[in-house]
C-alpha cells in the first residue's frame, strides 16, 4: 500500500485519483479507506466535496491533513461533471482516475489499469465494474457499445443513439469467457481511468450534462478524436448504491436525480449530437424510478408497516413530484446568477494543509 504526497517514499506518481460525490455522502469513509488500503502504486489524491454534512466534512478535513491530499470543498451540491472539472484543474500527472464516492476498490486495482494504458496506448480504460457487495460478484458493466447510428434513406438520413452495457446484472462466474482485456466503446464514471493528454483534444467535461449521459458523451468524444477505450477486467471495483441512505443524503439525492436535471441533460445530449429522437420522457421516468426505489418505497414501507395501501403510495408519489420541483427551482434561483445550471464555479474553496 502507498500513501499520497505526504509519504516521503512517494516520488513522481504517474496517477492522480480524483474522488467526486455521486449521489450520497454516507459511504465516504468506506470508499476513501478502501483506496488507501488497496491501491498498489504511488498516487496523488484530489477529493472534491460538495455540500456534505458536518461529520463528513470534518472527517475529510482530518484525512486531508493526515494523509496530505488536496481537498476542494463547495458548500453546495454539485453536478458530477462540474465536480470532475474542479478536480481536473489539480491534475498534473500522466494519468487520472475519476472515482465516485460510493465505490470500493479491491486489492491491486490500479496497476492493471496503468499496465493496460502502457501496453495499448488507450485513452480511457474501464475496470470490471461490479455492483453491490463484493462477495456477491454481480457485474454492473464490463464495457459496452455507445455510438450514433446513421441511417441513410433516399434524401433523408436519421441519427439515433445506440447504447448497450455488457454483462449488466450477470454473475461474474457466468461471464468469465468474455472477461479479458479488449477494446470497447464505453466506460462508466463510477471508476474511469484516463490518459490526461486526451483532454487537450476533447476539452473538459461537458457541464451541460447534469446527471445523465456524461460517460457516454465523453467516451464518444474520445473515440471521435482518435482515442481508444478499453476494458481491463484484471482491475475490479464495486459500486455500492443505496438504500439505505442517511437523512443527510436525501436532499442531495433528490437534486442529483431530479426531473429538471434529467430533462435538461437529455435535451442537451440530443442537441449536441444532432440526434433525431429526443428521449426526455425516458430520462424523466428513469430518475423517477431511482427516487421511488431508493427513497419513496422504503418510506412507504415504514408508514404502512409493510402493508399495501395504494392511497398512501399515491400521496407519497405526488408529494415527491411537488418537493422535487420545489427543490430544483429553489436551487436554480439561489445559484443561477453565476451559472446556467445553478452552480457557481467562482465560489469553489480549496482546502490546503495550512487551513485544516
Amino acid at each position: 500500500m502507498y500513501s499520497t504526497l505526504s509519504d516521503p517514499q512517494v516520488t513522481d506518481p504517474q496517477v492522480t485519483i480524483v474522488v467526486v460525490p455521486r449521489e450520497r455522502f454516507s459511504f465516504t469513509r468506506q470508499s476513501l479507506e478502501s483506496i488507501y488500503q488497496y491501491t498498489d502504486l504511488p498516487f496523488k489524491l484530489v477529493y472534491v466535496d460538495g455540500g456534505s454534512p458536518r461529520p463528513v466534512q470534518d472527517y475529510l478535513q482530518t484525512q486531508a491533513r493526515e494523509r496530505g491530499f488536496e481537498l476542494i470543498r463547495q458548500d453546495r451540491y454539485l453536478s458530477p461533471n462540474y465536480a470532475r472539472n474542479l478536480g481536473l484543474r489539480y491534475v498534473d500527472t500522466k494519468y487520472v482516475v475519476f472515482i465516485d464516492n460510493d465505490v470500493e476498490v479491491t486489492p491491486g486495482w490500479l496497476s492493471p489499469l496503468v499496465t493496460c494504458a502502457e501496453e495499448t496506448g488507450a485513452s480511457v480504460i474501464s475496470p470490471l465494474l461490479l455492483i453491490g457487495k463484493l462477495e456477491e460478484q454481480i457485474i454492473h458493466s464490463a464495457g459496452g457499445e455507445a455510438h450514433v447510428k446513421v441511417n441513410q434513406q433516399a434524401e433523408r438520413s436519421s441519427r439515433k443513439f445506440h447504447e448497450k452495457m455488457y454483462g449488466c446484472n450477470k454473475p461474474v462466474a457466468t461471464m468469465q469467457q468474455h472477461l479479458h482485456r479488449q477494446e470497447t466503446e464505453l466506460a462508466e464514471f463510477h471508476c474511469m481511468f484516463i490518459r490526461t493528454a486526451i483532454f487537450e483534444q476533447v476539452g473538459c467535461f461537458d457541464e451541460g450534462l447534469l446527471n445523465t449521459r456524461e460517460h457516454l458523451d465523453f467516451c464518444m468524444l474520445v473515440r471521435q478524436a482518435g482515442g481508444t477505450v478499453y476494458l481491463e477486467p484484471a482491475s475490479v471495483i464495486t459500486y455500492v448504491p443505496g438504500p439505505p441512505l442517511e437523512w443527510t443524503d436525501i436532499l442531495f439525492y433528490m437534486l442529483r436525480w431530479s426531473d429538471a436535471w434529467a430533462i435538461a441533460s437529455m435535451r442537451h445530449f440530443y442537441s449536441k449530437w444532432n440526434l433525431d429522437k429526443d428521449e426526455t420522457k425516458l430520462a424523466k421516468s428513469t430518475v423517477e424510478f431511482r427516487r421511488k426505489w431508493t427513497l419513496l418505497n422504503p418510506l412507504i414501507h415504514r408508514l404502512t408497516f409493510g402493508q399495501d395501501y395504494p392511497l398512501v403510495k399515491k400521496v407519497v408519489y405526488r408529494l415527491d413530484k411537488l418537493l422535487n420541483r420545489y427543490l430544483t427551482d429553489r436551487y436554480a434561483r439561489k445559484y443561477s446568477s453565476s451559472s446556467p445550471h445553478g452552480i457557481a464555479p467562482s465560489q469553489a474553496q480549496t482546502t490546503t494543509l495550512a487551513e485544516v
